[in-house]
């Protein structure tokens, strides 16, 4: 049976396959550590856990509305108040089963055929496509590691075309684990607003961020920068929620009302029970996280340096999310291989540590490290790539 032509273009998930390959190898018998995990190891706070439950008893298993229940929307509405100092009304917010959710029915509705959208790279696989489902074109922009890997405004005038709709900003990043900065988004924003491009600010991971720097959302710059901007956030890294699938939405009320009546034909509405968790979660004190973060930050610290210390690998150190992204050409070369993916399957295969191939990010020569498991873990898993590099240098 013939496939659609918008699914014979995809390309699968290279962290999923890595997964799936790591978690074959363990049901074999072998001592697998997997470094591919875009997902806290941290299970999901009590408090939430026993509103979910409460959800249950009382009833709260039916439809919900297609954008969220309104007691969701509302938190999420003091969400950005207390926090990002942003004033949305329920009418500009949708959740949605998981902020990929969101951003997929995102560019559901913003793109036509043949609309550009600018991806800087490194990117989350998803992003090229998501927008490649909607029809739209992504235009691969490389941010120099020199530059953190972030954007500069000469990179994007040079990417701007009559076509061009939209643009993604992921701060911090999956998968460099870099931050923009006030000014540095001031500059892009400023661009962005003069070739009216819409900016897609995917904040997912802003509640973990190791360093001095403070988190900046692009739409709290301007009313202007606001007006522009659809923000993308969620519960599962920030609470570790990911299996709960619950994300969000805010901007502007007709792209929200757009992105709710797509998903009223879709996926009708998230998981009413999910909601009433995620619900709890912002309605709680965020005391109960400083445990996860303080040990991200920790794990950082340490398994940054193992991994720096190996030969042939490099890498600028992180300052929020939880993976790494270190340079391994060197390495890759130095152990006789032509190509990082190749590198990383053998490893896989004689010292059992999955790694995630920089190629699926836009960035072959490097490679994606999670340091979202525990510490001793972390350590025996550079203790094993240390050993490959050095066992099989030429």
């Amino acid at each position: 049976m013939q496939l659609s032509k918008r699914v014979e273009t995809l390309t699968p998930s290279s962290t999923l396959a890595i997964t799936a390959k790591a978690k074959e190898l363990k049901k074999q018998g072998h001592d697998v550590i997997g470094l591919g995990a875009g997902e806290p190891d941290f299970n999901t706070p009590d408090y939430i856990l026993e509103a979910a439950m409460d959800a249950m008893k009382n009833g709260m298993t039916k439809y919900t509305p297609a954008g969220g229940i309104a007691e969701l929307k509302e938190a999420i509405v003091n969400k950005f108040k207390a926090d990002n100092q942003l004033s949305y009304t329920a009418d500009e917010v949708i959740v949605t089963s998981g902020a990929k959710h969101a951003l997929y029915t995102l560019f559901q509705v913003l793109l036509n055929e043949g609309d550009e959208v600018i991806v800087p790279a490194p990117y989350w696989v998803s992003y090229p496509e998501q927008i490649k489902l909607a029809g739209g074109e992504p235009v691969i922009v490389p941010a120099l590691e020199q530059n953190e890997f972030k954007l500069t405004p000469e990179e994007l005038e040079k990417s701007i075309t009559p076509k061009t709709k939209a643009i993604i900003i992921n701060s911090p990043s999956n998968p460099t684990g870099m931050m923009y900065s006030k000014e540095e988004l001031k500059a892009l924003g400023k661009i962005c607003l003069e070739q009216n491009i819409v900016i897609v600010s995917d904040e997912i991971y802003e509640k973990l961020i190791y360093t001095s720097d403070e988190h900046v959302p692009i739409a709290s710059l301007s009313p202007e920068l606001k007006e522009q901007t659809i923000v993308i956030n969620g519960v599962s890294k920030s609470h570790s929620m990911t299996g709960w699938r619950i994300g969000y939405a805010a901007g502007a009320k007709n792209i929200i009302k757009a992105m709710t009546n797509l998903a009223s034909h879709s996926t009708s509405n998230p998981t009413s029970i999910a909601q009433y968790a995620a619900l709890a979660a912002y309605q709680a004190d965020e005391s109960s996280l400083n445990e996860m973060k303080r040990a991200f930050g920790e794990r950082l610290d340490t398994f940054y340096e193992l991994i720096t210390d190996i030969p042939g690998i490099s890498c600028k150190k992180p300052k929020g999310a939880f993976y790494i992204f270190p340079n391994v050409k060197e390495a890759v070369a130095m152990n006789g291989f032509s190509n990082a993916d190749d590198w990383v399957k053998a490893i896989l295969e004689e010292e059992k540590v999955a790694l995630v191939p920089g190629a699926g990010f836009g960035f072959p020569e490097n490679v994606r490290l999670s340091y979202a498991l525990a510490l001793d873990d972390l350590m025996e898993a550079a203790n094993r790539i240390k050993r490959f590099v050095i066992n099989h240098q030429s």
